[in-house]
């Protein structure tokens, strides 16, 4: 697929923004990638919509614009972005309908974890903002009463209530198995919200292979270059390697309008999965772009959360099975130019 259209990578930001978040990541992510970032209601050209704080509105309002995507696409969500885009990914996967290649997440813990944030969305505004400070998100020069606390603050306590929402229902069993698309799971290295080592717990929401990368930058590091480069590269190996997925007729009612409300964990388990194959041989996610087409070798800074992990000098195959949901193979670039130190991925405690 180098001669064939764009990846699209779609994009979704953290709470309380919008759009604008990914302004200067056309030319950041290179050539062969097209940045769509989708703006929720409620904010910039849609502030006149009712906010969602919930997994059926929000599916509501995303489901359509997927529905048969013309090729490989890839998924960035940043911190609520990324609940926002594994919601989307399992919703897609219980409606049959094609997946995205790769599931990326960032400055954000998995759902079965504790997030300081989304836990605080019922906090008085008081200790909210103490939060906010803490964390450099309310500008300096927002004096009390101005216009980012009339404008800005109720949408991003929205944004709080829906993300701990779609924890909730992340957490929910639902039919449709376990998500088999790759992870990225993307951490910045001074953020305090969510340290790099939270990130491996992904590995937990996909029997798909997982890759862990901490780069510069605190809890904001998608303003920074390194996110979109490395997100750049990964789209650019998926357009090379992996081709097209076949549009999957969707059932005449969606799966996600359908039964309970959640979404996450499947069929008869109230945890994420307990029976994880080691899946090791089919680990492309973990392995690096290389210098030419057909060569993947395991990086040396990243490990896969399969036990044990092979040595740095081990060769890790480059395809994964394909699925109805998931086009494959998947690998996910290493590069020296991007700061890579891998968060050990292990399981979590069951």
């Amino acid at each position: 697929m180098s001669d064939g259209p764009p990846v699209a990578l779609h994009c979704f930001a953290h709470a309380g923004a919008g759009v604008s978040s990914f302004h200067g990541w056309p030319a950041r992510l290179g050539a062969g990638v097209t940045p769509l970032p989708h703006l929720l209601p409620g904010r910039e050209g849609r502030r006149r919509e009712p906010r969602v704080t919930g997994r059926r509105a929000l599916l509501a309002d995303l489901m359509d614009r997927f529905s048969d995507p013309p090729g490989p696409y890839v998924l960035y969500g940043h911190s609520l972005g990324a609940l926002v885009a594994y919601t989307l990914t399992r919703a897609l996967h219980e409606a049959g309908l094609p997946g995205p290649a790769l599931l990326a997440v960032g400055a954000c813990p998995p759902p079965d974890a504790a997030s300081e944030l989304s836990d605080a969305c019922r906090e008085s505004d008081e200790r909210l903002l103490r939060r906010l400070h803490a964390v450099g998100a309310v500008p300096p020069d927002a004096a009390p009463g101005g216009f980012w606390h009339r404008s800005v603050m109720p949408v991003l306590r929205d944004d709080l209530a829906l993300a701990d929402s779609l924890r909730a229902a992340a957490r929910t069993p639902v039919p449709g198995g376990p998500l088999t698309v790759p992870v990225l799971a993307v951490a910045g290295e001074d953020d305090p919200l969510v340290r790099p080592g939270r990130m491996a717990g992904w590995g937990r929401w996909s029997d798909g292979p997982l890759i862990t990368r901490t780069l510069p930058g605190d809890h904001f590091f998608l303003r920074g270059p390194d996110l979109p480069h490395l997100l750049g590269r990964a789209c650019r190996t998926i357009r090379r390697l992996t081709p097209a997925p076949a549009p999957v007729p969707a059932p005449g009612a969606p799966a996600w309008a359908r039964g309970p409300a959640g979404g996450g964990t499947p069929a008869g388990r109230s945890r994420p999965h307990q029976d994880r194959r080691d899946r090791r041989d089919e680990g492309p996610a973990g392995a690096a772009a290389g210098t030419g087409a057909g060569r993947a070798a395991a990086p040396a800074a990243a490990e896969t959360s399969r036990p044990p992990t092979p040595p740095a000098s081990a060769s890790v195959p480059a395809s994964v099975p394909a699925s109805a949901s998931v086009p494959a193979p998947v690998p996910v670039p290493a590069s020296a130019s991007v700061p890579a130190s891998a968060s050990a991925s292990v399981r979590g405690a069951r």
